[in-house]
């Protein structure tokens, strides 16, 4: 899901969480199930290294040298270049990879570039604690998108101008979207994850999952974020 960046607290099992509502917990305790498979790329060692630390701590997360198909590929830098750009997208188009940006700033103009790079999550540097990164991790594995609620903001606002700057054109390409597709990517664009979503449409979870993993794929979107993007740029939502 295309979310905001929420508050991740860590728990044992049987240990009630001192956080409610909308916080992730992420347990680290007791038996991993599936272990997610990460790199960690940066601009200076020293980036590398701290972000490298944090993830370490988490059994959740098993660190690589290599990216590939199914791999979380987390970036870290300073400021969104050319540079990063062409290694997000490379991260995404030619390895298969989930990707991670972990950046320090970024302007307004670059940020439907991210999201339509096919960046599955957002963390800013002085944000990216070692619970952030997980979440965002874990968030990217299962397909879903996490940006700073700041950020979510910016990209309803900007892609709404982009959407009032081509109505009434002519030559835009008609694509269809179902009701049900229309409502499910409201529910995303309004940060809710996939359980909160079928309880507010009435589906069950695999019903939302299968929704998303249509439209994507026939629209050829590379994520959430990116399919939220397109609907908001058509005027769907």
């Amino acid at each position: 899901m295309l979310s905001s960046s929420r508050t991740t607290t860590t728990s044992s099992p049987g240990t009630p969480s001192p956080t409610r509502g909308r916080n992730i917990t992420v347990r680290t305790a007791g038996p991993v199930d599936r272990r997610v498979p990460v790199t960690v790329s940066a601009t200076d060692p020293i980036s590398r290294e701290g972000a490298t630390g944090q993830l370490r701590r988490h059994p959740e997360v098993e660190l690589r040298e290599e990216s590939g198909p199914g791999t979380v590929s987390l970036l870290v830098v300073d400021a969104l270049d050319e540079a990063a750009l062409v290694r997000l997208r490379r991260i995404v188009r030619s390895e298969g990879a989930r990707a991670v940006l972990v950046v320090g700033a970024m302007r307004e103009s670059e940020l439907l570039d991210v999201v339509e790079c096919g960046v599955a999550a957002i963390v800013w540097r002085h944000e990216a604690t070692a619970e952030r990164l997980v979440q965002a991790v874990l968030a990217a594995s299962r397909g879903e998108g996490v940006l700073p609620a700041d950020l979510l903001g910016r990209l309803i606002q900007q892609v709404a101008t982009l959407h009032r700057g081509t109505a009434g054109r002519t030559d835009m390409p008609a694509f269809g979207l179902t009701p049900r597709e229309v409502d499910v990517l409201r529910l995303v664009s309004e940060g809710f994850d996939t359980g909160e979503i079928a309880g507010k449409l009435a589906y069950s979870e695999r019903t939302v999952k299968n929704v998303m993993h249509g439209l994507t794929t026939r629209l050829q979107l590379r994520n959430r974020a990116h399919a939220v993007a397109f609907a908001l740029r058509e005027g769907y939502i």
